[in-house]
């Protein structure tokens, strides 16, 4: 299994990422964490970021049968993850899909997100194109996120409806 975040590559295997992602019993937050991921895909985001902030409500506006939760890469939540995949919890260049115990990144995250909103589902076609193409496209228009969209100071606060959409 590969996984590719921030310009950075590594192979592991499934038994080793098990055990990166498995969550210590004795920790109750931890728990709490496994509990509700544990049937709900969650999308890790740069908070500062107003193209990912923006991206993030365009998901919440759309995804009706409230199937993603949500986490900031800059969350108790998002660093616990990074640490426990040996990840940089200082870089956010790509937006994670975790789901089903997997990691995805970049354009094969946003595609398989995409891919489970109702109406959206067209977005499949784009699996025909190289992931390395893909991923270049990604790239550039992460490398110029802030530039292009700007950032914020403050990572974005959801209202209390959607809360508890939201992992700390």
């Amino acid at each position: 299994m590969k996984f590719v975040l921030c310009n950075l590559s590594f192979k592991m295997t499934r038994e080793k990422f098990n055990k990166r992602v498995a969550f210590k019993k004795t920790n109750k937050d931890h728990n709490l964490y496994f509990y509700k991921v544990n049937n709900k895909p969650v999308i890790l985001f740069d908070g500062v970021c107003n193209l990912c902030s923006g991206s993030v409500q365009f998901i919440l506006k759309r995804d009706k049968e409230k199937k993603f939760l949500f986490a900031s890469l800059q969350s108790g939540y998002g660093q616990d993850l990074l640490k426990r995949l040996d990840l940089p919890t200082d870089t956010f260049n790509s937006f994670i899909l975790y789901e089903g115990g997997r990691i995805f990144t970049r354009s094969t995250a946003a595609l398989k997100m995409f891919s489970q909103l109702k109406g959206w589902g067209w977005v499949k076609i784009f699996w025909i194109v190289p992931k390395f193409i893909r991923d270049a496209v990604y790239n550039l228009i992460a490398k110029n996120r802030y530039k292009w969209f700007g950032k914020k100071e403050e990572c974005w606060v959801p209202t209390p409806d959607l809360k508890a959409r939201f992992l700390d």
